[in-house]
Parts: structure tokens; C-alpha cells; sequence
């Protein structure tokens, strides 16, 4: 099982939100710095997102994502504001080892299939990001009428293998993930998952890990101490 600790980039910085909402931000200083405190713990792959780009639909942090990149010298999937070919290939040429689509996921996915089939499956990562059991885009602004395992299925069909698959009510509120919904991801669409949103304890890890989740991704429990990402690993 990967642990990705995430820098949530935002107007330059490292932040967290309270379940996705822009007007519910926590700051945790430099993104950089916070990049390499992870690293210094141990951490062999990083999870960034552009929340700017998220929800304005242009990466506008890609310098710092670059500077972190190079800084760490460690693994890095990244997502937020990615909606072309061009976007995608920027951020692998800066040394990025996965992108991460999600609102094209839904929007174009003809788009994904070409970026598969450009830069293989091991580069694309689709990003399902849940409420109310349907699929969530723009930045978690907008709510969609896609039910989130037939997207992961349908992306699967398209040859992504792995999926972030977040559930955006527990997101930063550090009450507990959502095995249930993770586990279900898994068996219906054989993609890998990566466990995102609500990761407040060992236990969450250990549960995920017994259900042979691929991954999990620790935000808030890591940057308010409730998790120590060497004991973690």
C-alpha cells in the first residue's frame, strides 16, 4: 500500500479545505517546504492538486509543482485545471510521474483514451470525486448526474488503471474514510484506488490496507498531527 501525503496548492500556498468548499481554507505555509518535510519522513510518492486550477480550469501553480518536483526528487502525481494533451505533457517533460484528470473525465472522455494511448496507462490517473453518490466537477463546484462507479468502469474500459476516488463530504473533516464506497470502487471497476478524503487514524490506513486498497492519501490528519507519516509507513 502507497501513502501519498498531499500539498493542496492555492494562491501559492499549501492549504487544505473543509470538504472541498473555497471558503473553508486552512493555510499551511509553503508548499515546498511542506513537499520536503514529507519527503524528509519517508514519503516515496507526493499527491499535488492546483486547486486554482481546479476551479478556474487553468494550472496557474505549475512553477512551484516544477519546484517541488525537482526539490524532492521523489515520485509526484498531480492534478487540477488539467483539460488538454498540452497540459497533460507540460506537467510529465516537468518530471511529474502521473497526471490527474477529472473534470474531463466526465466532459471528454475521448480525451482520456488519446492521453492513454499517448503516454500509457501508468501516466493517467482519473480522479472520481463523489457527493451524494454522484460525481462532483469543476473543483467540486458542480455536482453531475454521473454515477461514480460507472465512470471508474468506463475509465477502466479506456485503459487508466488508477483512480484518486474521493468522498468530498468527509474531505478534510477527519471523520473516518469511506471504506464501504473504496472497496466498492475497487470490485466493480478493477481499477487501483487511491483512498482520498477523511483519513484521520492508523485504523482508517489499516482498514483500507485490509481490504487491499492500492493507496491513501493523508491531508489534514498529517498536517494537524493526528497521523505521523513515519509510524504510518
Amino acid at each position: 500500500m502507497i501513502l501519498f501525503p498531499a500539498v493542496d496548492i492555492l494562491d501559492g500556498k499549501a492549504v487544505r479545505l473543509l470538504k472541498g468548499k473555497f471558503d473553508k481554507v486552512t493555510h499551511y505555509g509553503d508548499p515546498v517546504e511542506r513537499a520536503l518535510e514529507w519527503t524528509g519522513q519517508g514519503a516515496e510518492f507526493l499527491h499535488i492538486v492546483d486547486l486554482d486550477g481546479a476551479k478556474t480550469g487553468v494550472g496557474s501553480n505549475l512553477p512551484i509543482i516544477q519546484k517541488i518536483v525537482k526539490a524532492t526528487k521523489i515520485k509526484v502525481q498531480t492534478g487540477g485545471g488539467i483539460r488538454t494533451i498540452d497540459d497533460i505533457k507540460v506537467r510529465l517533460d516537468a518530471g511529474v510521474e502521473r497526471v490527474i484528470l477529472g473534470t474531463v473525465c466526465c466532459r471528454d472522455p475521448e480525451l482520456v483514451t488519446k492521453a492513454v494511448t499517448l503516454f500509457g496507462g501508468e501516466k493517467i490517473v482519473c480522479g472520481i470525486d463523489a457527493i451524494d453518490g454522484k460525481v462532483a466537477v469543476e473543483g467540486w463546484v458542480e455536482a453531475s448526474k454521473i454515477d461514480p462507479y460507472a465512470l471508474g468502469l468506463a475509465m477502466k474500459n479506456a485503459g487508466v488503471i488508477y483512480t484518486v476516488f474521493t468522498d468530498i463530504s468527509r474531505d478534510g473533516a477527519l471523520t473516518g474514510v469511506n471504506t464501504t464506497a473504496c472497496r466498492d470502487m475497487q470490485q466493480k471497476t478493477a481499477l487501483q484506488v487511491v483512498a482520498s478524503g477523511g483519513v484521520a487514524s492508523y485504523d482508517d490506513i489499516t482498514n483500507l490496507r485490509k481490504l487491499g486498497i492500492y493507496g491513501a492519501i493523508l491531508g489534514k490528519a498529517l498536517y494537524e498531527g493526528k497521523v505521523n507519516l513515519k509510524e504510518c509507513l
